[in-house]
């Protein structure tokens, strides 16, 4: 009976929390849509026709995005700014393709959204110049049924894609998520993989593109961790890299307790399915602890490869002489950055038949869980260039 009371409290607690939490959003959702109603209803009062002469401007508290809308139809004007300041966009909206062109040249949007069809300048000229003044800008077709075809054919002048007018409060809500989603991942790619060296691993949160080192840590060629103690102890774990470029482990198989081994000989081999990956010592010495805790829960390498998710203990021997082979510090970030240039060429080599195809890149950009994604050929290419060391 007691029990029983137990559960229902837990569960009562439970419920009661999901159900503050959920009106806590919307309680928040509802005082941002307030806040930005009367944005909205004075900034549309200012006169910023010193900038540009049918020019309105909202801007909003920590905006989405900030977006420049042009089209010579004022009720089109009036239906971006309402539906998408209260969204949470910043909007600026202009008449003419021209007053457009001298607004990008001194502010920054990321996207532009220009009607097709225009007086003066039309929206193929208005992307045309977009790109060319400003190609890290976005540009969106505003197009009716009939003119779907010219828009399509826009984008091979740098358009990113196409919206059609008429159109409700949600379908365009839904649509500028959807190409700010895009967005977003093609400026991810694009920008160098950070590393970051951290004294708290798996408590910073670091973006998928990018890669940690903790700080104190030595990084071996072969992607293993290193961290050591005053008793010449050696904590050794795959590392960040290795992790990400494998993606998903089913297993870690761990080296035997009391066994002996020398720097570059098998340590430790980590499964994805069928399978495997072997890892070679960073030290020599004598294995003196195995973590058998990762063994029997290798999903928390998912959430990081150090601090508890070692892999096991080494009485090192030799750390005078082997430590000069590893890295730490700002040549540890060095040593990654080269291998993450490395990784992308050879992605970008391995033949497309190599690749599922929803997963193939022309450009050859990094994934995680890229080494998923290759076929025996690619993953044996992967490997054994940059593990087995």
């Amino acid at each position: 009976m007691t029990l029983l009371f137990f559960v229902l409290a837990v569960i009562i607690f439970i419920t009661a929390d999901v159900i503050i939490r959920h009106f806590g959003r919307k309680f928040q959702e509802n005082k941002s849509r307030k806040e930005r109603e009367t944005i909205l209803s004075v900034s549309l009062n200012l006169d910023f026709s010193k900038e540009a002469k049918s020019l309105k401007r909202v801007e909003v508290e920590k905006p989405k995005a900030r977006i420049l809308c042009v089209d010579d139809e004022p009720v089109i004007l009036d239906s971006f700014r309402k539906i998408l300041v209260l969204d949470g966009y910043s909007v600026d909206t202009v008449e003419d393709g021209r007053e457009a062109l001298k607004l990008i040249q001194t502010h920054h949007y990321d996207f532009v959204f220009t009607d097709l069809k225009m007086p003066n300048m039309d929206g193929v000229e208005v992307t045309k110049s977009v790109k060319h003044l400003r190609p890290d800008i976005d540009v969106i077709i505003i197009t009716g049924y009939a003119s779907v075809e010219t828009a399509v054919e826009t984008m091979k002048f740098g358009a990113m894609d196409y919206v059609q007018k008429p159109f409700t409060e949600d379908e365009l809500i839904a649509f500028v998520k959807k190409t700010l989603i895009k967005r977003q991942d093609r400026i991810e790619k694009q920008l160098k993989p950070k590393v970051h060296i951290t004294h708290y691993p798996g408590i910073e949160r670091i973006g998928g593109g990018e890669f940690q080192i903790p700080g104190g840590a030595f990084i071996s060629p072969g992607h293993c961790w290193a961290s050591m103690s005053e008793d010449g102890n050696v904590k050794v774990g795959l590392d960040d890299f290795a992790k990400k470029l494998i993606g998903k482990i089913n297993d870690v198989e761990l080296p035997n307790l009391g066994m002996k081994i020398n720097n570059g000989q098998p340590l430790f081999v980590v499964k994805q399915g069928s399978r495997t990956i072997t890892f070679n010592s960073p030290v020599s010495g004598q294995v003196s602890q195995i973590n058998t805790l990762l063994k029997n829960n290798p999903e928390a390498l998912d959430v990081t490869t150090y601090e508890n998710n070692w892999v096991c203990v080494i009485d090192a021997d030799d750390l005078d002489s082997e430590i000069q082979r590893l890295k730490i510090g700002k040549a540890a970030v060095a040593f990654y950055q080269e291998e993450i240039e490395k990784a992308k060429a050879i992605v970008k080599k391995i033949e497309p038949g190599s690749k599922s195809k929803s997963e193939a890149d022309e450009n050859g950009e990094l994934h995680i869980g890229e080494l998923e994604t290759l076929d025996d050929f690619g993953w044996e290419k992967l490997t054994s260039e940059f593990f087995r060391k």
